[in-house]
C-alpha cells in the first residue's frame, strides 16, 4: 500500500461477484487485461456455480473504473448483475487468474 501512500492516493480492496454469460467467454482474461492497464491488483476466478469472483485493489478511481467495466466485460458476455464488498487492504504483487 506504500506505492499508493507514497503518491497521495488512497487504497481499496473490493471484492466483486459477477454473474451471467461470464464464463468461456475470455472474462476472466479481459478482466486482467483492464485491471492491468488501470494499476489495479488482484485475481480472478470462476466460481462453481457460474459466476466470475474478482478481488481488485488498487487507488479509488482505478478500483471504480475497473468495477465500471466489469458491467459490461468483453463482447461476447452478458452481465446480469454484479454485487461488490470492500474488503481490508491487500498489496497483491499482480492480478492473476485463478
Amino acid at each position: 500500500m506504500s506505492d499508493y501512500l507514497d503518491k497521495g492516493m488512497q487504497a481499496i480492496c473490493v471484492r466483486c461477484y459477477v454473474a451471467g454469460r461470464v464464463q468461456g467467454v475470455f472474462y476472466r482474461a479481459s478482466a486482467r487485461h483492464e485491471a492491468q492497464q488501470l494499476g489495479v491488483k488482484g485475481y480472478a476466478r470462476n466460481l462453481q456455480d457460474g459466476r466470475v469472483e474478482i478481488v481488485a485493489c488498487g487507488s479509488v478511481s482505478a478500483v471504480g473504473a475497473l468495477r465500471e467495466w466489469l458491467r459490461k466485460g468483453p463482447a461476447n458476455a452478458q452481465v446480469s448483475g454484479v454485487s461488490c464488498e470492500t474488503l481490508d487492504f491487500h498489496d497483491y504483487s499482480q492480478f492473476t487468474i485463478g
